[in-house]
Order: structure tokens, then C-alpha cells, then sequence
């Protein structure tokens, strides 16, 4: 290669970098309000789809596959394991 191309290459890999840079900062200031009216509508509107599963006088999220209270099995107390539960001698 040509020290001409190096030192072009020098030259146009930073300004390439500059001007993206000063065109991403540009297009930020200007559209960034715009993109979060419409993120903040977006929440809104996936907001009240959930609400529509919750139940009105509970406000708690609904799923027909859940088991109700008195469907549920007993649950048995905890119990720690042996102390010696990994067969080390102690």
C-alpha cells in the first residue's frame, strides 16, 4: 500500500466516526420525543390489556389454569435432610 492510502485511511475512518456520531446526536434531539409519546402510549395501551384479565374486585391477576384455595393439595411441613446426606465419614 501507499503511504498516501494509509494516511487517507487515517483520515477518513475518524471523520466517518465523527459524522455518525454528530448525525446519531442530531436525529436523538430531534425524534426523541416523539419515540417516547409513543412508547409511553404503548405502556398505556398494554397496561389496560392486562387489566382486562384481572378480576374487577381483586385486582389480581387471573389464569383459568390456576387451581383454586380448596384445589390445592396439602402441603407438607420442610424438612431438613440428614446431616450426613453426602456419605462423607464425619
Amino acid at each position: 500500500m501507499s503511504s498516501s492510502f494509509v494516511a487517507l485511511i487515517w483520515w477518513v475512518i475518524p471523520a466517518a466516526g465523527l459524522i455518525g456520531a454528530l448525525g446519531y446526536v442530531v436525529w436523538v434531539t430531534k425524534f426523541k420525543d416523539r419515540f417516547e409519546s409513543e412508547t409511553s402510549r404503548s405502556i398505556g395501551k398494554f397496561s389496560q390489556f392486562q387489566s382486562t384479565f384481572r378480576d374487577p374486585n381483586n385486582q389480581t391477576p387471573v389464569n383459568r389454569n390456576d387451581p383454586t384455595a380448596n384445589e390445592l393439595p396439602p402441603q407438607k411441613p420442610f424438612q431438613s435432610p440428614p446431616s450426613n446426606q453426602d456419605r462423607t465419614p464425619l
